[in-house]
């Protein structure tokens, strides 16, 4: 992989003997997500090796560690982007919803601190991670006759709190971690969204995935299928249609995500270079017109929803349903566990703009989930943490 900060090879050990650390190949990487052991783990796609080659401005290292990962035999992988910081030689590493590992395992520091170790070697002033352990869940049926008045998702008793995300939590406090955006229901301090929506797809039925939807969702499927809305997967010559439709999308609901056509074609290539079919852009035609399209991403047996676009006319067709309908049921033949709609906001309140995008996931039946959230450490050194709060700084006026 041209991203590749440094080749593969074995790097210093700084504590447990049992664990080698070292950088690996991607093919070495690929296959331990696919093996058994890795794909327990359900990496996401921010730490495939190809979304290292989707991020500009960023060096990266595949990591690997285990009792021999010159030969394979790997308990956990990291993708690891380095951005350096200006003016100096060192660099933020940040690890998106990484690293791929054990979370369970007591033992944290065994992989953890041979972690830190070698990227304060490589001249990192400080470690950005994304932990996968969930911390707690509200299931939509609770959710949606909670909603009233500055209400957020902290004042409602979640349906589940993980007791695992809990644990990682005071483990990772234990050893000097902050948590990005404080310990709150909001996660401003956090790049990728710290609230997600997720419908349950193992042991479901197509039967039970349709009547796990609201009556709003199924007479909006029934009215763009009554319509005429084509739902079809399309390919790269429709992605500058879905840029320009995620532009009106953007100025509609205000927000923007600020990136460019290149991006997502860069996005497009590497992921499908990786494994073909890995991201599909999904097109909703009406009378020849596209008037929405979605993109979605598949890992193992995780598929995510992760942007979605449309136009301002002929919306009473809803084609953004249509679509959602056609990617749930394609996870699902696909064999995924999980249908995973990316963020929502914590907002319960509908008088707040975000509340809509919440509103309008609930009416598929699943569950908000709170992650863990970003965490970061400044690397031991004094001046490390003078450039781990220059850096934080420098980011807030970004």
């Amino acid at each position: 992989m041209s991203a590749l900060l440094v080749p593969p090879g074995r790097v210093p050990q700084a504590q447990n003997p049992g664990v080698a650390l070292r950088t690996i190949t991607a093919e070495t990487y690929r296959a331990f997500l696919a093996s058994p052991a890795g794909a327990a783990l359900g990496a996401g796609f921010l730490q495939c090796p190809s979304w290292a080659d989707v991020k500009e401005g960023w060096r990266a290292q595949l990591l690997g560690w285990g009792p021999d990962p010159a030969a394979g035999r790997l308990t956990g992988v990291a993708l690891v982007l380095l951005r350096q910081f200006p003016g100096t030689r060192k660099s933020f590493a940040y690890l998106p919803e990484g690293p791929v590992a054990d979370w369970n395992d007591p033992d944290v520091d065994a992989w953890l601190g041979p972690l830190l170790e070698h990227l304060r070697r490589t001249g990192a002033f400080a470690v950005r991670i994304g932990p996968s352990p969930a911390y707690r869940r509200w299931d939509a049926a609770l959710l949606k006759p909670l909603s009233g008045p500055g209400r957020r998702l902290g004042d409602v008793l979640a349906s589940e709190v993980d007791p695992l995300g809990t644990a990682v939590a005071e483990r990772l406090r234990a050893r000097g971690w902050r948590r990005c955006g404080g310990d709150g229901t909001g996660a401003d301090g956090d790049a990728q969204p710290r609230h997600v929506f997720q419908v349950p797809l193992a042991g479901r039925t197509t039967e039970d995935l349709w009547s796990g939807l609201n009556q709003e969702w199924r007479r909006n499927v029934r009215r763009a299928r009554k319509e005429g809305v084509e739902v079809v997967v399309g390919s790269a010559a429709e992605l500058p249609e879905f840029h320009r439709l995620l532009g009106i999308t953007e100025r509609r609901d205000g927000f923007r995500l600020g990136r460019s056509l290149a991006y997502y074609e860069r996005q497009y290539a590497a992921l499908n270079a990786e494994e073909p079919g890995r991201m599909k852009l999904y097109v909703a035609r009406h009378r020849g017109e596209i008037l929405a399209a979605h993109t979605m991403i598949t890992v193992g047996r995780r598929a995510w929803y992760q942007t979605g676009a449309s136009a301002d006319h002929r919306r009473e067709v809803r084609p953004s349903n249509a679509l959602q309908w056609r990617m749930l049921l394609d996870a699902h033949a696909q064999g995924a566990d999980v249908y995973d709609m990316r963020g929502v906001p914590s907002t319960l309140d509908p008088d707040e703009r975000a509340y809509g995008l919440l509103r309008w996931k609930l009416g598929t039946g699943g569950q908000v989930v709170e992650t863990l959230g970003e965490w970061e450490k400044p690397l031991t050194g004094s001046t490390n943490h003078a450039l781990h709060r220059a850096f934080q700084a420098y980011l807030n006026r970004r």
